[in-house]
């Protein structure tokens, strides 16, 4: 019975020597697993591809421009009708995105006007019409509208001059100046034509409502004119100087309609294939 019990006890000690070194032998691949190696003999599951969802990580939102009809008036021309006597005159102005960057533009206006040289007192009346195009600079982004533009118009105008005074230059200064004569006479039918160099800006500041200002320098092309008198102020080209060079200015609210949109294209980028 000794020896029984004896025997029992020594399979029993040999059974639990054998797991312990069993159990640290596994024990380095248990830690190893926890640090992120994997055992060389484990078998790699495959990502199943055919049943993996894609998903875009970021959506570009798609852009449009508008394109239209821009309408709108001068207002400068149409406040100084109210605080100066001898100016009376009103300008409209429009324009048409023919693309991205190019503007077909125009203004039409009829101008009332006084002069009171040194020499002369003359008024002047009639209308004239500019056409032409503005190219615009800015880059814009997100859905800005906004125009930084050079541009050139042809202008065209028929107008009339009426002298109402004139001085006659005295020599003789011992008598005093001679007082102005009145006059009264008419030249109609009188036409001129030029070329206009623009350069201006437009920023929308409420809904489909623009303002701007336009700088414009100009050069006549021809010029109709009575053979005893100066035209010294010509309809939409302003007073001239040294006969054939003006300067002009606008400030302008005009109403954007728009008539139909499109789809900005992205720019292609070039794939760089990996070496």
């Amino acid at each position: 019975m000794k020896h029984t019990l004896k025997s029992i006890f020594s399979s029993f000690l040999f059974l639990f020597l054998l797991f312990a070194n069993a159990q640290e032998t596994k024990a380095p691949v248990k830690e190893n697993l926890n640090e992120g190696s994997i055992p060389k003999n484990a078998p790699v599951a495959k990502k199943n591809t055919a049943t993996t969802p894609k998903t875009d990580s970021i959506i570009t939102p798609v852009k449009k421009d508008r394109y239209g009809v821009r309408v709108g008036v001068d207002l400068f021309k149409l406040s100084r009708s109210f605080y100066d006597k001898d100016y009376k005159g009103i300008e409209l102005v429009g324009d048409y995105r023919w693309d991205k960057k190019h503007y077909i533009a125009a203004e039409v206006g009829n101008e009332n006007k006084t002069t009171d040289d040194e020499r002369l007192n003359f008024t002047t009346k009639g209308s004239y019409l500019k056409v032409g195009f503005d190219y615009n600079g800015y880059e814009n982004w997100l859905d800005m509208e906004n125009i930084i533009s050079i541009g050139l118009r042809y202008g065209f105008s028929t107008f009339n001059q009426e002298l109402n005074t004139f001085k006659i230059y005295n020599t003789n200064q011992y008598f005093g100046e001679i007082p102005p004569l009145t006059s009264g006479q008419k030249y109609n039918g009188l036409t001129a034509s030029w070329i206009e160099v623009v350069a201006g800006m437009k920023a929308k500041v409420f809904n489909n409502i623009f303002v701007g200002f336009s700088l414009r320098f100009n050069r006549l092309i021809n010029n109709k004119q009575p053979a005893n008198f100066e035209n010294l102020y010509i309809p939409g080209f302003n007073r001239t100087y040294n006969g054939d060079f003006g300067v002009g200015f606008n400030y302008t609210v005009t109403y954007f309609v728009p008539i139909f949109k499109k789809v900005v294209k992205a720019p292609e980028t070039k794939k760089t294939e990996k070496k």
